[in-house]
């Protein structure tokens, strides 16, 4: 079973059909019960990382999370949903995210008008040190983003795969049990799903 967290995410939707259609078992809820139950946990993501942490404490979710991603099941954290497991954003000066992971989240660059914020549409990835994430995955596979914020990761040594849009992006995390992705692999055709397909393997 494949739990995805339901704060109101604008994604849910596309994120529970990308699992269905790998034939598994999925639940939205913010039900703790549920979320401890199940076999793979989703924190989808599409908004702003101040409204996003105001709904993750409203309906109490935050300590549900950390205590999730302190046991073993594998935690997957999709655009927003990335951003969320560290420290701090830009986007929303004084407010603290889960700080699960230690990083911050920062504006990309314009480059002085050269690059059209936010970066829409697919772009390639690097990888520094390959993550079980990526398995089969090819170097400069191309994946979809929607963003105007990225992650810098304090520890270099958890950046699975990295892409570039006027700067450096840390484009997919991995530590322990604990995934993420800055791109959205359940709206990047074949090499999403077989990056969703490898989470589950997990």
């Amino acid at each position: 079973m494949v739990a995805i967290i339901d704060y109101d995410a604008g994604n849910i939707k596309s994120v529970e059909k990308a699992f269905q259609y790998l034939g598994e078992d999925t639940i939205v809820t913010r039900k703790e019960s549920e979320i401890y139950g199940a076999d793979h946990v989703v924190l989808p993501g599409v908004g702003a990382f101040g409204d996003a942490m105001a709904k993750l404490n409203k309906y109490g979710l935050v300590d549900v999370i950390k205590t999730v991603t302190s046991k073993e099941v594998p935690f997957i954290g999709i655009c927003l949903g990335q951003q969320l497991l560290f420290d701090s954003s830009e986007e929303s000066e004084g407010v603290a995210g889960l700080g699960i992971l230690r990083g911050q989240i920062k504006k990309i660059p314009d480059n002085a008008g050269e690059l059209k914020i936010p970066q829409i549409g697919w772009n390639s990835l690097s990888f520094p040190s390959k993550g079980r994430l990526f398995k089969e995955i090819p170097e400069d596979s191309y994946v979809y983003f929607v963003h105007s914020y990225y992650l810098h990761a304090d520890d270099r040594e958890i950046v699975k795969a990295t892409t570039d849009y006027g700067t450096l992006i840390d484009a997919s995390v991995e530590k322990g049990n604990i995934f993420a992705c800055q791109f959205h692999p359940e709206k990047s055709s074949e090499v999403g799903m077989q990056i969703l397909r490898n989470f589950l393997k997990v």
